[in-house]
């Protein structure tokens, strides 16, 4: 029977210099020569079965340490080099079980500085917030990557592109009238351009919700998406045609610092360009106002999504047009932040929307049902926000639903001009974030303020682990 063989030789230099010993020493102890041990510790030997249980006997070693895979060390590293910065400097994880095994320390020692640098973006961030609140600017970092650009770019101006919204509506005029709105796209795609409209089954395109064939000029939309985003998808293109003129101006305004943020930004202004016709702006103020503003009535009006209904009310923004100026975030089960934006910039500094406990963190636990609060700030100004969850493309058998949750919000003086805003409930007090909110007693407090000393008493201890002075 063949042998099974192992090579482990940094964890055995491991276990020699541990027990301070030399390789004469450790070879003599074992019955091999020092020249094989040698060659063993630089992995040009294996560890046979009898190596391991002489190692096992003489040295009491663990056995499962020899044979085991760098286990959480390498694990670490593998969270490391997950990071956006470092995504793709690896061509797989052969290199991290290398470092993890050979150099063990090294290796805690980077995710000690990886862990620290978190640490001091997210401290640099929250103090970043704190002094754009008190009207003062901080400088970006030239680190940023392109997609952080475009965020913020994005966040931190109206959800309102006039150029496009004028050419999809001057578009969607164009169309012949009729309630088939994907009909009548898919019609203009073929007649003007010579391209087809297929949906494909999973199993020819497992991982794409879109891709276009320009050689056989066709657009494949992908089963796993439900018939409102397969509209998106093909408003997108059709888009990306008819208000391609527009889109590079309103591109052109942003000005971007490289051509991946051009890139992605394009991309993000024709799922605008998208919604606008689906949903063209002076029909879909109008009714708007009439449902006073019910996301789930203006869905079944315009044949959409909540969240694409949702989202299209951040819109309403043109000059002697306007509606109530929404904003919008949406979030996964993790807490982390999807997107953010709204009709006049997302209001980091009083909102923040990083607060534990507003409702779209108690979407998921009702899934499908909309939550509707007042909240208050420390501040004294009120919002009015409203939470559901929306799910992502069909999920098959044994995979697990991507289900995310959308909040949209408003200054509650606009409450009352809303279906969300009767009857007046009382106001759920929260904050910006946990690091800037200095609300004391609180239950769902998950870090202290940054602007506080912790207020740690051997006797009296508050509600939350982290009171402050």
């Amino acid at each position: 029977m063949a042998e099974n063989k192992i090579f482990a030789g940094p964890r055995v230099r491991r276990i020699r210099n541990g027990l301070q010993l030399t390789q004469t020493a450790m070879a003599e102890a074992l019955g091999i020569s020092p020249s094989y041990l040698n060659l063993i510790e630089r992995n040009q030997r294996p560890l046979t079965v009898q190596l391991l249980l002489k190692l096992a006997s003489v040295y009491k070693v663990d056995l499962d340490e020899l044979q085991g895979e760098a286990g959480g060390g390498l694990q670490q590293l593998r969270e490391v080099f997950a990071d956006p910065l470092l995504a793709g400097e690896l061509p797989g994880d052969q290199e991290l079980i290398e470092v993890a095994e050979a150099a063990p320390n090294v290796s805690g020692g980077v995710v000690k500085l990886y862990r620290a640098y978190r640490e001091q973006a997210s401290r640099l961030k929250d103090l970043a917030d704190l002094l754009a609140g008190e009207g003062h600017m901080a400088a970006l970092s030239d680190t940023r990557l392109p997609i952080d650009e475009v965020r913020e770019a994005f966040e931190a101006r109206p959800s309102h592109f006039a150029r496009i919204e004028e050419a999809a509506e001057a578009f969607h005029a164009s169309l012949v009238a009729g309630d088939d709105l994907a009909g009548a796209l898919k019609g203009w795609l073929k007649r003007e351009h010579g391209l087809v409209v297929r949906a494909l089954p999973v199993h020819v395109m497992p991982n794409l919700r879109r891709r276009f064939d320009r050689h056989s000029m066709r657009l494949f939309i992908s089963e796993r998406l439900s018939p409102f985003d397969q509209l998106r998808e093909i408003a997108m293109e059709v888009a990306s045609i008819a208000c391609h003129e527009a889109i590079a101006a309103e591109l052109e305004t942003l000005r971007f610092s490289t051509a991946e943020a051009r890139r992605i930004a394009r991309f993000e202004l024709a799922r605008y360009a998208a919604h606008a016709l689906m949903m063209p702006y002076a029909a879909f103020l109008a009714a708007a106002q009439r449902a006073k503003y019910d996301v789930d009535i203006l869905r079944a009006r315009f044949q959409v999504s909540f969240e694409q209904a949702a989202n299209r009310l951040t819109m309403l923004q043109r000059p002697g047009a306007t509606g109530i100026p929404f904003f919008l975030m949406e979030i996964d089960s993790a807490g982390n932040r999807l997107r953010r934006g709204g009709a006049q910039g997302f209001p980091h500094a009083r909102f923040g929307g990083a607060c534990p406990k507003l409702n779209v963190h108690a979407a998921f636990a009702v899934p499908g049902q909309v939550l509707v609060d007042r909240v208050e700030m420390p501040d004294g100004g009120e919002y009015l926000v409203i939470a559901r969850t929306i799910d992502g493309p069909q999920a098959g058998f044994e995979e697990r639903v991507r289900r995310t949750a959308l909040m949209i919000g408003c200054d509650a003086g606009f409450a009352e001009d809303t279906v969300y805003g009767t009857p007046r409930t009382p106001a759920v007090a929260v904050g910006p974030a946990c690091r800037l909110c200095e609300r004391q007693g609180c239950l769902a407090r998950a870090e202290p303020p940054v602007t506080r000393p912790l207020g740690l008493d051997e006797m009296a201890t508050g509600l939350s682990v982290f009171d402050f002075q």
